[in-house]
């Protein structure tokens, strides 16, 4: 059975939901996430349970055809709630749902963590966001915050996307595509501080990524840039221990310009595994994946001879750089560690 018609046959009695609860155990713990998913700002969210080349839906918060189908109640984590089925995707949809979504929300919200647990991450993802204004976002327990959005190359309303960021919650992820500006992010930005950061831009300095990031994994896709500097700072910054102590992958695509590779080897000292052995592959699971149904959970692989030690904890980080591509993963090794994965 699918997980949306397991949801719904565990509010028949009390003694059914904690049969499907312990039978189905081992099935709930495979579950990556749970993703309340807003198309755009001011829509209520679609419900999924994302999985390897799809997605099973589990409950719409938008009633479409209101009225269609017969309007039935349920018992949410002690809140009664009205429902009509969607014939479509075959789950419930809520009925009325903008007159009281806070509590709705955290109903459905506790519910889900009781009947399906908190070992997975649940989500709330809101797309197309293409002005900053604030909107509704539940401060719920094990529920993280997601946002794409759009900056067009006339934006300079500043003061209104700082004030948009501290709003909320630390950002789980942030999909950024910015047109060429030459306004400037406060380095303190609560933007900087998201833990994976997907950025599309014109220049490099909007936003200043490569010196401010704070989190964890950054993908950065970029129009033009005039040096390496930045590059070799990040990377020395990090080798000292002082900064980027988060960092877990940095993947840097350029279009128009050239990564200087041994310019930027030799300015941060990098070490080099002997070329008659096979490096080890850096790899780790995605903090955020922005790709429907993807097959791959964990970041793309980095198999280098180039590393750098940071002074700090002797860590290690392999570097690869590929014509207009480089890329940075921090092994959770000391250098000692770090070459016996060779032997």
């Amino acid at each position: 059975m699918g997980f949306s018609q397991l949801l719904m046959l565990s509010f028949i009695s009390k003694k059914l939901k904690k049969f499907i609860k312990s039978s189905q155990n081992k099935r709930f713990e495979s579950i990556r996430s749970i993703e309340y998913h807003c198309s755009h700002r001011s829509d209520p969210p679609f419900v999924h349970i994302p999985f390897k080349g799809g997605y099973e839906p589990i409950m719409d918060f938008l009633n479409r055809n209101p009225n269609r189908n017969d309007i039935f109640q349920l018992n949410v984590s002690g809140k009664m709630i009205d429902f009509e089925w969607c014939d479509y995707n075959n789950v419930p949809m809520v009925c009325g749902y903008k007159l009281d979504k806070e509590s709705v929300t955290e109903s459905i919200h506790s519910y889900f963590i009781d009947f399906f647990g908190n070992s997975m991450q649940y989500y709330w993802r809101v797309d197309n966001i293409r002005k900053p204004s604030i909107h509704f976002v539940p401060k719920l327990e094990n529920l993280s915050f997601c946002i794409d959005m759009s900056l067009d190359e006339d934006f300079k309303d500043m003061e209104k996307l700082e004030t948009f960021f501290s709003s909320y919650p630390v950002f789980k992820g942030f999909k950024l595509k910015a047109a060429l500006t030459t306004e400037l992010f406060n380095p303190e930005s609560k933007f900087y501080q998201a833990e994976s950061i997907w950025v599309n831009q014109s220049h490099h300095t909007f936003p200043d990524v490569l010196h401010h990031f704070k989190g964890k994994q950054a993908s950065i896709y970029c129009g033009q840039w005039e040096t390496s500097q930045d590059l070799i700072e990040l990377m020395t910054k990090w080798k000292s221990g002082e900064a980027f102590q988060n960092l877990e992958y940095l993947d840097f695509d350029l279009w128009d310009g050239e990564i200087l590779e041994h310019q930027i080897l030799n300015e941060i000292g990098a070490k080099y595994i002997d070329a008659t052995k096979t490096p080890p592959t850096h790899s780790v699971p995605k903090v955020y994946d922005w790709i429907y149904c993807s097959d791959e959970p964990n970041t793309d692989p980095i198999t280098s001879h180039t590393y750098v030690v940071r002074a700090t904890d002797n860590r290690v980080a392999s570097i690869m750089i590929q014509e207009k591509r480089i890329s940075f993963g921090v092994w959770n090794k000391t250098e000692e560690e770090f070459l016996k994965l060779m032997d």
